[in-house]
This record gives structure tokens, C-alpha cells and sequence, in this order.
């Protein structure tokens, strides 16, 4: 007898980080004329808005282990194209995914229907077995040897998908990721180039020798690893790099002179620098960012370690020590044998937004001499943000947190004041939040980084605390300019508490109500339903403040979900163009033929950097299939059908 109740079996609800807004795109366009409504800056002929982030192509299994930060790297970017100086400018939409090794390997191997490296979500899920993670290796580490056997479209030899940022040095423009170098990708169009190892580039005419990243060894495969945000001096042009692995030393450094460059330092050593070890560091770590003044490099060794060898202790791959200690490092910028550590409450920080130096003069001789280093980061009071990011509740920690070092769930924006006065002891002079307010994906004006910045901008949620947003995907729906110059120095004259203090204890509800133009806290909230993106600052021409130019950002409208919360198939972003000064003005909306999944990383690219790319011999593409019509020997049919079988089996 029926009593009512359904017994069919619940439909799993879908993936946070594979469903609505996050959904991957199928779909890729070469450059298409969009429309647009509002204004379009001058400034912007000729320049191109690009944003980077994992869309996995491999995406059939919509039920596996997924995360923010997994997926194979698509490009989206919006390009300003003017005929001439005087003609109309026309925005023209194009995404294209980096054709990786990875890539290239899953779209020619049919069978493989989940994507061919293991989610970050398996490896810091602290449910996972260690059965479970050491078969999503080995499935991972087999998919690579069979991609060298003979039947194989494409090798896997760099495991980089090249999803998390994009930058530009010194005539490429380059997406990174941190298992493996930066891939150069071509202006306006999107397409691959190739790898850059630091000394030359794949694809491109008359390179150079060299070993670059990495070096020669058996470990050169772990040291060409790059940090995800190298930093490119806006005066001398070097990219800065570190390299984070598994093996001692565990974080290496490199500099990446321009080419004809000139080093403007006394002595005769040359600037470029390839993975020179950094002392001190005695464990692997997850290390996104790091810091890097004009005169300064500064490393964050900070409790929550990354490595494999954590399973043989019956720990998580990625474990967090809330009872560790937090550490700084700070070298002169081409002397990292000179580290000094400073020490602070346990924390994580994925991002830092500006690093600088301060200086005192000497009464009597009038001279000069650097007294502190300071750095803005997104401070976060734990690793929460790594497991809400695949849908994971975070681990309950096994160890007690003094009491008096406790702090609530939160991510701010904190001024850091290293002191270098007194060689005999490593003082942080300040350190604490600028404001109460929920703070991350920072970005700064590119001329200002590395000096003393007026303004940050960033993203907040506005309709909760972080500790909230943590409970769902993260979605962004307040961009934020803070003047961190007044910020700071109010902090000095009322220093808040240590650590867990802020100057502006204001939330942003009542910051919004203030309605004081001279706030240094300024806010653009989204209308109802609608989401931003890393915003992007461009300037104006002959702007007589720092904050003259506006802000770019993909937006979405969740009011084209449907009710299981997946997206129309119609569904469209756009991308806005924000005015910086008073941060209420939408001068243009560039309506997309597409949307744009909610991502990571971006840049503005100036009509400068799209005209001064370095010649490119080739471009990377899909292989052919050049045996498609070869007589077949029996071996090789029977290896085919050994391999299809294989592939079928770890797909």
C-alpha cells in the first residue's frame, strides 16, 4: 500500500562551483562586435580587458570532486578596436581557452570524461581517503604516460592549465597558474603561443638559449613552478617570481630582466636571477603571493602547509595549524641570502595588494636610508576560504586556540609595517585591518604599485559577514575603493588593538548611509541580483589625481537562472565601465553575445602593450590527425585497441 511519501531517489543538488554563473562555458568566439549604451572613454582605444579562470572541458561528470580554482584556463576578453584617432570605438567580445598540455590532451582523447588532474577539492577534503587521493594520482600520473605512448595527439609534459591570472612583460602578455611557467597568449585574439621559461618562449622567432625556470636535474620539473602573480616593476620592467615545490629548498626566486635592459645598481652583478634558494623555509607550503617593494622581496611562510608527504602522517594534503605561526620574509630585492623573519598570530593571506618602503634622513649628513617596509593583504584568520571554495566544510581544529588569539571568521585589508631600524631584532611595527569590511581581489593602479598608493580596489559582500558567504559560493557584489593613505595614517595617530583591531570598524551598510564625499572608504553596490568580478583600474589621460580613470568589471544578472538555478542558454554578461572617482557612475555597459563565469584574474592591457608584442613564428592549436588515413599494422591495431580500453577504464 502506497503511503504517500516519494520514493524515488533525490536528485543530488548541483555542484556550487559547476552550476548557475560558475557553470563552465561550452562555447568559444574570435573576436564578434558587441553593442554597448553610455560612453566609452577615449582612453580605452585600443586596449583590451582580459580575464582569466577555470573552465574545465572535461565536465561530464557534473557529480565529482570540483573547486573554484580547478578547470582548464579560458581567456575573456573585450577588445576597444578604433579604425583611426577620430573613429568610433568599437568593443569586440573573445574567449578562448589556453591550449595547455592538459588541454590539448583531454579535447583529443574522446573517452575522458572528468578532468585529467585531480580536484584541489579531493586533496583538501579531510573526508578524503588516502586510498581515494592516491588513485586520483596515479589515474593522473598513468593519463600522463600514456599521453608520451604512440597513439597520443598531444603529450602532457608541463601540468599547468593556466587558469588563474593573466599579466604582461616585456612584450607578452602571459597566463599563469602555479604548477608550471606562465603561457604567452597573443593580443587582441586570445590565441596560445606557447611556454615561457624566463629565458625564451615557445613560438616565437630567434629565442633564446638557455635553461630558464627550473634549470637542469631531476627536479626541474617542480622548480619551473611559478607563483600565479609575479610582479612586474612598473620602473625597471623585471618580473619577479617565486617558485613554491614539494623538495628543499622549498621556495626558490626568480628576476626576469627586460630585454636591453641596464641594471642602474652600483656594483656589476646582473639582475637576473634564476632560482636562487630562500633560506629559512623548512616545509612545503601553499603559497599563492608574496610581496615585492622597490627594494624589497617579501615571502609568506605562513601555517598551512601543501604537500604530499602530509598523507604518510595521516594528514590531509592540505592541512591548516591555527596554533602555528605566521612568518615574513624580507630580502633586499636581488639579495635573498640577507632574509630576515618576522613572526606574527597564525593567518592565511592569498593576495597582497601593494608593498612599499618607507625612509628616514639623517639630520646631520642628510642622507637617506629605508627604516620599514609596508604591505597591504587580504588577511584572512583561517583557511576557511579553501575548502568553502569546493564546497567542503572546514575541518574542526585538533588543536586549541589560546584565548586571547582568537578571532572572528573574517578577510580584511590590513596595513603590515615591517621595522629594519635594528638589525638585532625583527619588529612589526604595525599591523592591523583598515576596515571591518569584507575585502579581497585587490588591484591597484599598475604606475602606483610598489610605491606609496593613495588608493586599493577591491570586492565585498555587502548582504553578510564573510563568515556567511563562506556557507555558499562566493559572489561579489560590492566594488570597493578604499584611500588607504588617509586609513593608514589615521591608524597611526590611534593605533587600533593589535591584529584583530581596525581603524574603520564601519560595516558597509552604514558606509553607504554616510553620504560624506570625503569618505575614505567609497563603495559601487551592484542593483539587486547582480554580481561583479575583479575590477580593473584605467586611467585617465592627463588625470591630475591618482584615482582619474575608471574601473572595469564583468557583471552578471541572476535573474536569467532558471529555477533549478542553472543559467538559460541565452544568458549574457556584461561588462562595465565605472567611473573611479566617485565610484556611482556607469559611464558604458558593453552588452556581451555571452556570459562570462564567475572567475579569478584579470588585467587591462593598453593600446602600448597590444602594438609592442615581440614577434610570434607560430601559434599553438589543436593537433591534426596526420595518420587518420596510414595503413595500420596488426601490432597497432591491437596497442589501439589496448589503449582505448585503457583510456575507457580511467576516464
Amino acid at each position: 500500500m502506497h503511503d504517500g511519501s516519494d520514493s524515488r531517489p533525490r536528485r543530488k543538488p548541483p555542484h556550487p562551483y559547476l552550476s548557475g554563473n560558475f557553470a563552465p562555458i561550452k562555447h568559444s568566439q574570435p573576436l564578434t562586435p558587441c553593442s554597448y549604451t553610455g560612453i566609452i572613454p577615449p582612453e580605452l582605444a585600443g586596449g583590451e580587458y582580459v580575464r582569466n579562470g577555470g573552465n574545465p572541458v572535461a565536465n561530464e561528470s557534473l557529480g565529482r570532486d570540483a573547486h573554484w580554482f580547478d578547470g582548464d584556463g579560458m581567456l575573456t576578453g573585450v577588445s576597444f578596436r578604433r579604425e583611426n584617432e577620430k573613429g568610433t570605438i568599437e568593443p569586440e567580445f573573445v574567449n578562448q581557452y589556453v591550449l595547455t598540455d592538459v588541454f590539448l590532451s583531454s579535447v583529443t582523447s574522446p573517452a575522458i570524461q572528468t578532468p585529467i588532474l585531480p580536484s584541489i577539492a579531493t586533496l583538501v577534503n579531510p573526508l578524503s581517503s588516502l586510498l581515494t587521493i592516491t588513485f586520483r594520482i596515479l589515474r593522473t600520473l598513468l593519463l600522463v604516460l600514456l599521453s608520451h605512448l604512440p597513439g597520443s595527439k598531444q603529450a602532457i609534459k608541463k601540468i599547468s592549465v593556466a587558469n588563474t591570472a593573466v599579466i604582461y612583460h616585456d612584450g607578452r602578455a602571459l597566463a599563469t597558474c602555479e604548477s608550471g611557467p606562465p603561457m604567452r597568449v597573443s593580443l587582441p585574439g586570445l590565441e596560445t603561443v606557447g611556454w615561457f621559461n624566463g629565458e625564451h618562449c615557445e613560438g616565437e622567432s630567434h629565442a633564446a638559449a638557455g635553461l630558464g625556470f627550473g634549470g637542469a636535474g631531476p627536479l626541474s620539473f617542480f622548480r619551473e613552478w611559478t607563483t600565479a602573480h609575479p610582479r612586474v616593476d612598473p620602473q625597471t620592467n623585471e618580473l619577479l617570481l617565486f617558485h613554491s615545490t614539494f623538495a628543499p629548498p622549498y621556495v626558490q626566486y626568480s628576476i626576469v630582466a627586460p630585454q636591453n635592459y641596464k641594471s642602474s645598481r652600483d656594483d656589476s652583478r646582473s639582475s637576473k636571477v634564476f632560482n636562487a634558494p630562500i633560506p629559512g623555509v623548512c616545509s612545503a607550503k601553499m603559497m599563492h603571493d608574496f610581496g615585492v617593494s622597490k627594494t624589497h622581496t617579501i615571502i609568506m611562510d605562513l601555517p598551512l602547509s601543501l604537500d604530499p608527504l602530509n598523507l604518510a602522517k595521516n594528514r590531509p594534503v592540505v592541512a591548516y595549524n591555527p596554533t602555528g605561526r605566521s612568518r615574513f620574509g624580507l630580502f633586499p630585492r636581488y639579495q635573498p641570502e640577507r632574509i630576515r623573519w618576522f613572526e606574527t598570530r597564525s593567518c592565511c593571506i592569498f593576495h597582497t595588494a601593494n608593498s612599499w618602503h618607507s625612509s628616514m634622513t639623517d639630520p646631520v649628513s642628510g642622507t637617506q636610508t629605508i627604516d620599514s617596509i609596508n604591505m597591504l593583504a587580504c588577511r584572512l584568520t583561517s583557511a576557511s576560504l579553501v575548502f568553502s571554495a569546493g564546497a567542503l566544510a572546514a575541518p574542526v581544529p585538533t588543536a586549541t586556540v589560546p584565548a586571547h588569539e582568537r578571532e572572528e571568521e573574517q578577510c580584511r585589508l590590513y596595513y603590515y609595517s615591517f621595522c629594519l631600524q635594528d638589525d638585532s631584532a625583527n619588529i612589526i611595527k604595525h599591523q592591523w585591518a583598515l576596515s571591518a569590511i569584507p575585502f579581497e581581489f585587490p588591484s591597484i593602479r599598475d604606475s602606483k604599485s610598489m610605491s606609496a598608493a593613495k588608493y586599493i580596489y577591491g570586492c565585498s559582500v555587502s548582504d553578510s559577514s564573510f563568515g556567511a558567504a563562506l556557507g555558499r559560493a562566493v559572489k561579489m557584489n560590492a566594488l570597493v575603493k578604499m584611500d588607504v593613505e588617509t586609513l593608514i595614517d589615521r591608524g597611526k595617530r590611534d593605533p587600533p588593538i593589535a591584529i584583530s583591531g581596525c581603524v574603520d570598524t564601519r560595516s558597509i551598510s552604514e558606509i553607504l548611509d554616510s553620504g560624506d564625499s570625503s569618505d575614505p572608504i567609497k563603495i559601487f553596490k551592484m542593483p539587486e541580483g547582480w554580481y561583479a568580478q575583479e575590477s580593473r583600474f584605467v586611467p585617465r589621460q592627463n588625470g591630475l589625481n591618482e584615482d582619474d580613470g575608471w574601473l572595469l568589471s564583468y557583471v552578471f544578472d541572476e535573474s536569467q537562472l532558471q529555477d533549478d538555478g542553472e543559467c538559460r542558454p541565452n544568458a549574457t554578461s556584461e561588462l562595465w565601465i565605472i567611473e573611479a572617482k566617485s565610484m556611482t557612475n556607469v559611464v558604458a555597459r558593453v552588452h556581451l553575445p555571452q556570459r562570462v563565469p564567475y572567475g579569478l584574474h584579470g588585467n587591462w592591457f593598453s593600446r602600448h602593450d597590444v602594438q609592442n608584442q615581440r614577434p610570434i613564428d607560430r601559434l599553438r592549436s589543436l593537433p591534426g590527425d596526420e595518420a587518420k588515413d596510414r595503413p595500420v599494422s596488426p601490432i597497432s591495431q591491437t596497442w589501439r585497441a589496448l589503449r582505448g580500453r585503457i583510456e575507457s577504464t580511467l576516464a
